[in-house]
């Protein structure tokens, strides 16, 4: 069931300013504690830094909350987060990617107080010593470390309420001890995600219109452990484990279909009803070793790590007769699967930097990635009308990928007033896909093998106290997840599902931004994405031919994974971060302009060779060539409301102009938060009602010219009500922690 949710929540994750595909790699940092007095928002290098630490907008909230009301980052679909006309956002911990799934990911930040933070970096086009992809930018989320010895930590409880009821608990702890430090946290929660989907699609002729509820349980528990030793003056040890499961069972999708035939006297109906039982399992484990070479800066750093990730699906999918009353009549269908994958992750990772009195820094370094992942699916289909013998249909899809990187850097500070970057990675990917039952001879074995030189380049000119101004540009791979190329089908209805693709290929991106920035409150980013071979979700629907000729009985439609021609993505945004009023108004707001240029077509179902005619017999190409330019707008905004700042309200906002996606249309999105909080000593109430309006909801609408049309409708119930309790005890007192990359890193958003 997640697998169809996410294939379909595909589509709003377009939003370049808010929200677009969550890619294939979420990746986090640390974050650390600063006071209010201090610059909360500035340009540093390569990066924008958030200072939090002190701030009330961290208090009593969730890690989640907080990144959605940081400068240039949103969320419109709660679940995952975006900068502003970035492709991806990959979230650091810590300094370490957290090698979770997309989901246990969501789940951890929303379940980790913000009161862990002490900064936030947003690092909009990442250098070559990053491991990252497609126009990914990264989020450092930088958490806080005990200065003195002791025990801190907080403790967090909270209640959502949507369609269902939700809650969610937490426990964090901070340790120190001369040399040794350590932390932890310990979060779980259960609730059940709701969305009330609308499907339409066909012709005027024919067509298939399926509504219905989708209902996820979810249990979760997990949390991370983190020891850091100073064996000397020079050396550190750091080992860090992160561990996260989820089970969902009893996961159901009811959807109510009405097939319209040509010439058929009257419509056909049906009753879809899947059932899914699911778990996942998530651990990573990374050591690091960082060496101080000099006292100029100059370190060397080395990681290991490993990643385990599991997951276990069984759906069973059942297809009812009915009529026009939406009785349940008899069986006529029924789709058994098992759908496990198992990925196996080693890494390696070292890099030297080395800098000079004269403000030049060279940084050189290489990794490894050895992935495996396991996929034994077994699918097998009984039909009742007519009675047919079971069709089985397993297969066992082994997928092996080593990844070789190296990369290297040259920093120099030309004056006080202007500075530049310059670097290049070279990548070698070898992959390797072997299917014991494939369809097709091509599916059983799928090997490639390729290389890429992905130069980096950045300036900053200081021009004086007061302006800024920087320019990057960077090319990067974008590299399909494990789950993309695990070619299985997620059954909507019998005639409507999601298929994803072993052939898809790795597609190139390259990025341009030029920033300004005045008196660090006030900013213009301009942004630039070609995107080559674009990975992304079509609809090919009609009746489907297959290579040897045979005609379906019936329409279908399915949603491919697939290489999907080229594309353009252009933003300029207009910002502030500033308080007003003695810092009784704090607000950050954003305004700007999203242009997308889509270019590409599909004819042919790459994993079976299917093509698709109409009810005419004409063949059916799906094509996107449309242009569109979006008005978008977020305002986050903190009002003090008493002199003693134990009381804050929130407002909150965002609107996403209708723009053109691969899938369509996409119609206009907008959201309204309201939070009010109270501290007290140690304790702080906080109520949040998000989406009052009730108006982050999916619509899209596609016209084909050869006129195939396509509708979906997708309410997630964003509007909630929140109600939480935290308390913070010990020692709060907090330094920098030691920033640390992670071996696996790369890997990480690949899982989802």
């Amino acid at each position: 069931m997640k697998r169809i949710i996410l294939s379909m929540a595909i589509v709003f994750g377009t939003c370049a300013f808010a929200q677009e595909k969550k890619s294939d790699t979420a990746k986090t940092k640390n974050i650390e504690g600063i006071t209010i007095t201090k610059q909360v928002f500035k340009k540093q290098s390569d990066r924008f830094v958030y200072d939090v630490a002190a701030s009330p907008v961290a208090k009593g909230n969730t890690t989640f909350d907080l990144l959605k009301q940081t400068p240039l980052l949103s969320s419109t679909d709660d679940k995952t987060l975006k900068i502003a006309g970035k492709n991806n956002a990959l979230i650091y911990i810590n300094g370490r990617k957290s090698n979770m799934d997309s989901e246990s990911l969501a789940q951890f930040l929303k379940n980790t107080p913000a009161e862990n933070i002490q900064k936030i970096e947003v690092i909009t086009v990442p250098g070559s010593e990053f491991q990252v992809e497609s126009s990914d930018g990264i989020i450092n989320i930088v958490l806080k470390k005990k200065m003195s010895d002791g025990l801190s930590g907080n403790m967090r409880m909270s209640n959502t309420t949507n369609k269902y009821n939700g809650s969610q608990a937490s426990f964090s702890a901070n340790y120190r001890k001369g040399k040794l430090g350590v932390s932890a946290n310990l979060s779980g929660g259960e609730n059940i995600e709701a969305q009330t989907y609308t499907l339409r699609n066909g012709t005027a002729k024919t067509s298939n219109e399926s509504t219905g509820d989708i209902d996820d349980p979810n249990k979760n528990i997990g949390g991370y452990l983190n020891i850091d030793y100073q064996l000397n003056d020079k050396s550190n040890l750091a080992l860090s484990w992160n561990t996260w499961a989820n089970k969902s069972y009893n996961s159901t999708v009811g959807l109510f279909n009405t097939i319209k035939k040509e010439n058929a006297e009257k419509p056909e109906y049906t009753w879809s009803k899947n059932r899914e039982d699911a778990r996942s399992y998530n651990n990573s484990v990374n050591l690091n070793y960082e060496l101080k070479t000099d006292s100029l800066g100059s370190k060397l750093n080395v990681n290991a790590a490993y990643l385990n990730y599991r997951r276990f699906q069984f759906t069973d999918n059942q297809t009812f007769a009915s009529d026009i009353n939406r009785g349940v009549g008899e069986r006529t269908r029924q789709v058994l699967q098992d759908l496990p994958q198992i990925i196996n992750n080693f890494s390696g990772m070292v890099d030297y930097i080395q800098k000079f009195k004269n403000d030049l820094t060279i940084s050189v370094g290489g990794n490894y990635n050895k992935t495996k992942t396991d996929n034994d699916s077994k699918n097998i289909t009984y039909s009742f009308d007519p009675v047919e013998a079971p069709n089985s249909r397993p297969n066992h899809f082994i997928y092996d990928e080593n990844i070789y990187g190296m990369y290297v850097t040259v920093e120099k500070k030309i004056s006080d007033k202007i500075s530049g970057k310059v670097g290049a990675r070279y990548e070698i990917t070898n992959s390797l896909g072997t299917s014991d039952n494939a369809p097709t001879d091509e599916l059983k074995r799928i090997e490639r093998n390729y290389n890429n030189i992905l130069p980096y380049l950045s300036f900053n000119y200081a021009i004086n106290d007061k302006n800024n101004i920087s320019y990057s540009f960077s090319s990067r791979m974008r590299r399909p997840s494990f789950w993309e190329i695990n070619p299985v089908r997620n059954i909507l209805t019998d005639d409507n599902y999601t298929q994803n693709n072993p052939f898809v290929k790795a597609s190139s991106t390259y990025n341009q931004e030029l920033t300004y920035m005045y008196k660090n409150s006030y900013f213009l980013i301009l942004n630039h994405s070609y995107i080559q071979d674009a990975i992304t979700q079509v609809p090919l629907q009609g009746y489907p031919v297959s290579p040897d000729g045979k005609v379906g009985e019936n329409p279908v439609l399915r949603y491919i994974r697939t290489n999907f021609g080229n594309k353009q993505e252009m933003s300029a945004m207009v910002g502030i971060q500033k308080s007003f009023f003695k810092q009784y108004w704090t607000t950050n707001f954003n305004i700007g302009v999203q242009h997308n240029i889509n270019n590409g077509s599909l004819d042919t179902d790459p994993t079976t060779g299917d093509r698709f005619r109409n009810e005419d017999g004409k063949d059916i190409v799906y094509t996107n060539k449309t242009n569109s330019t979006s008005l978008l707008i977020q305002t986050n905004n903190t009002i003090r409301l008493d002199k003693k700042k134990t009381w804050f309200f929130g407002v909150n906002y965002f609107f996403v102009d209708k723009q053109q996606i691969e899938l369509g249309l996409l119609k206009g999105l907008m959201s309204l938060d309201l939070s009010l909080k109270k501290m007290w000593n140690d304790w702080t109430f906080a109520v949040n009602v998000n989406d009052v309006l009730n108006t982050n909801i999916v619509k899209i609408e596609d016209f084909q010219e050869n006129g195939n049309y396509n509708y979906i409708h997708q309410n997630r119930y964003n509007r909630s009500f929140t109600v939480s309790l935290t308390y913070n005890f010990g020692n709060q007192k907090v330094k920098k922690v030691r920033d640390i990359e992670g071996a696996s890193d790369a890997i990480k958003s690949r899982t989802r």
